[in-house]
């Protein structure tokens, strides 16, 4: 709940909504621009453009913490924690 903005990887429809539920996630906090089905999905850029895109998205929407996470291949993953100050 103290999360203002999830950016979730979404490699696949399935994985994402898996994830959104099995979290327990508020679908409305979750990719809120669209995710990488919608923007596209270029290797080795994921990182970037899920934090380039919660940073100043926190920042236009005045949000305090924001999350992004992505797959990076064999079932491994990572994720990042952002608070504005």
């Amino acid at each position: 709940d103290q999360i203002d903005w999830i950016e979730l990887n979404e490699a696949f429809a399935a994985q994402a909504l898996a994830v959104i539920r099995d979290l327990g996630l508020d679908e409305d906090k979750v990719n809120p621009l669209g995710g990488a089905i919608a923007l596209g999905h270029p290797l080795g850029a994921t990182g970037a453009i899920r934090t380039a895109t919660i940073v100043h998205g926190m920042r236009r929407r005045k949000l305090k913490y924001g999350m992004v996470t992505m797959c990076i291949g064999t079932g491994m993953g990572a994720a990042g924690i952002y608070e504005a100050l």
